[in-house]
């Protein structure tokens, strides 16, 4: 069980993009990088082909390391949280805000 899932709504802590928040698109666990929507685009060059004869750019998605990005707690607000597990009576884990008295985040 993940911290940090697909479409949660992330805010980038540190680098270029510090303080922006988007959605996140795709959780990679071996790597320990995020996929965040409309941050961390690269380039990558193409060499040319039959389809592309000239060649040139294209655009990649290039993912942020989870530590550098924060789980919103608060919409409105903004505010962030680090995320724990915790254990249920039927059995079940949930994820919870450690920042605003262990609330269960959906």
């Amino acid at each position: 069980m993940a911290n940090i899932r697909k479409d949660d709504t992330v805010k980038v802590l540190a680098g270029k993009h510090k303080g922006t928040t988007g959605k996140v698109l795709r959780v990679d666990t071996k790597a320990q990088t995020v996929l965040v929507e409309g941050i961390g685009i690269g380039h990558r060059h193409v060499k040319p082909n039959q389809l592309n004869p000239r060649g040139g750019k294209k655009d990649i998605h290039v993912g942020l390391p989870l530590g550098k990005v924060a789980l919103v707690v608060d919409e409105k607000s903004g505010q962030t949280s680090r995320v724990g597990k915790k254990i249920q009576d039927d059995g079940s884990k949930v994820r919870v805000a450690r920042q605003v008295s262990n609330k269960e985040i959906k």
